[in-house]
């Protein structure tokens, strides 16, 4: 059997099964299942609430380490792009948002310390660093951001960072009140405690009634929330749930299946990839919920292949000639002529390829759960139902740049570049999936897809996954207007000027990101930002 093909004894035999034949995207959103959009879209008027959208850091607007810019998440995007100005996102604006956002302290060391930190820079930079994390742990743990504002509305986006579908099925304002302890100011642990939490509760509405509401419950009342003439409060609901069933295993750099106990709030929190008949469980309930909140379409997004996030980068030649996989992966800042298994963190090929078929089997479910409710065998003599796939997995594997795009020989038959719009495609560089750095002299020179936390996409591409969802949204029959209410005629195009222009680390990343990326590694190695500000916000 070629080396590529081992998968590592602990993993499922559904993962292992699947492991040999990979996925196939779909890129079809019906599925190849026709619905007529009559039966399950009877009303002519436009519902109130024309976007919602339910999901986690990727649906929040997470960026380098922090949730700030919510004003240029996805949904805000789309919600921009649909000519719609009722879009009701959470807020994060002070200190760079939470938990900790790493371009500002990049930004803060370069202004202070220029380009490169000389090796006697380096104590002072740590004593800046703790100094700017000090203040950002005072700010939402005591100061203004320790109380959420009173939200009169629900949200359109309700998404919460670090959420898997467990959370999103059973997390409420109260539960996370209550794990929100009194905060301690440590010198040495400066990272805001409950994080995820305080954000929540920027996410749910304000009062004592809604208080034991879940995510699924908020949206179920905006779909009961419609007005004479429409059968749904909803005109487009989007759930986009489920990578952090697995991205622990890139963030972390270990492999914890989960057990028997997966569903349980707290002891889930020992596993970071869920075994396919544990999401597939979960997911059930999931779609049980969605079923009762009324919205006239609804998108259900796979989960990408968190393999390619470039926090974990592969190093060495691939397993062989063609292969997808590296020996290992480890940080993108671990020098890899001296990458040391003994010392370095890491996880193997073969588990990543036991990661991505795991993520194969979940959206071989999602795949099935749209194609089952087009074709009205969803149970219980259910009508076929406007339901639509978004393969975001197929997505993000076509803009996987060390994977597919360098080595043509890995590629599958299936395999295409995806087509950048002409904003990016004419940049130089042309944005691609690798770790961000800059060139010194006030540019990029590598990456531009992904944030500084190699995990959560720029702004750009955040672009790139709202114009994936306005494709089926038009497909759907979902009108866009221009800001004067006249509708929109042929394909509606993200306006990716509008993007670039105010995507900071494409057009000017901090300079201290040199290819070697060693402030990076001084950043994880004496401020251990990574375990801090990313095993709890994927």
């Amino acid at each position: 059997m070629p080396e590529d093909l081992l998968i590592p004894t602990d993993a499922p035999e559904s993962v292992r099964a699947r492991a040999l034949e990979p996925r196939v995207p779909v890129f079809d959103p019906t599925v190849g299942v026709a619905v007529d959009r009559h039966q399950v879209a009877a009303g002519q008027e436009v519902p109130p609430h024309r976007l919602v959208a339910i999901g986690d850091s990727l649906t929040h607007g997470f960026q380098s380490g922090a949730v700030h810019n919510t004003d240029l998440s996805w949904p805000s995007i789309v919600a921009h792009e649909l000519g719609w100005s009722g879009l009701r996102v959470p807020r994060y604006e002070g200190m760079g948002g939470l938990p900790l956002n790493m371009e500002l302290l990049l930004r803060e060391l370069e202004h202070r310390y220029g380009a490169r930190l000389s090796p006697w820079e380096f104590p002072l930079a740590l004593f800046r660093a703790r100094q700017l994390m000090d203040q950002v742990e005072d700010y939402w743990e005591r100061g203004p951001g320790a109380t959420p504002p009173e939200l009169t509305g629900a949200m359109h986006a309700l998404a919460v960072y670090g959420w898997d579908l467990r959370d999103a099925l059973t997390r409420t304002a109260k539960s996370c009140q209550a794990d929100i302890e009194a905060p301690r100011d440590s010198w040495l642990k400066q990272i805001i405690e409950n994080h995820a939490d305080r954000a929540a509760l920027r996410v749910y509405p304000t009062g004592k009634a809604q208080a034991g509401a879940t995510l699924f419950d908020v949206a179920e009342a905006l779909g009961e929330d419609h007005g004479k003439g429409t059968e749904a409060g909803i005109e487009t609901l989007v759930v986009f749930l489920g990578a952090n069933n697995a991205l622990g295993a890139v963030t972390t750099l270990q492999v914890s299946w989960s057990g028997p106990d997966y569903a349980h709030p707290k002891k889930k929190r020992a596993y970071n990839v869920w075994r396919p008949e544990h999401f597939e469980a979960e997911l059930a309930e999931v779609v049980d919920r969605v079923k009762r909140i009324k919205a006239r379409h609804v998108i259900w997004c796979t989960v990408p292949h968190v393999t390619i996030a470039p926090i974990a980068r592969g190093v060495g030649d691939k397993l062989r000639p063609g292969s997808r996989y590296y020996p290992y992966y480890t940080r993108p800042w671990v020098d890899t002529a001296r990458f040391d298994p003994a010392r370095d963190p890491y996880i193997t090929g073969s588990q990543a390829r036991a990661v991505d078929a795991a993520i194969d089997c979940y959206n071989d479910e999602i795949e099935r759960v749209v194609t089952e409710a087009r074709g009205g065998q969803g149970g219980d003599g259910e009508s076929p139902r406007d339901w639509y796939l978004l393969d975001v997995c197929g997505l993000l594997d076509r803009l996987a740049s060390r994977r597919y795009i360098t080595d043509p020989n890995a590629r599958p038959d299936w395999w295409t570049p995806y087509p950048l719009p002409s904003s990016l495609a004419s940049l130089d560089p042309v944005p691609d999936s690798r770790f961000l750095t800059s060139d010194g002299e006030g540019g990029r020179a590598t990456g531009g897809i992904f944030s500084l936390d190699g995990v959560h996409p720029t702004t750009v591409g955040y672009g790139i996954v709202a114009q994936e969802v306005i494709d089926v949204m038009q497909l759907a029959g979902v009108r866009f207007t221009d800001r004067r209410g006249r509708e929109r005629t042929g394909p509606v195009t993200v306006d990716m000027d509008r993007l670039v222009m105010r995507d900071t680390l494409l057009r000017n990343p901090p300079q201290n990101l040199t290819p070697g990326l060693e402030l990076m590694s001084w950043a994880d190695e004496t401020l251990d930002w990574v375990a801090r500000t990313l095993r709890f916000a994927f």
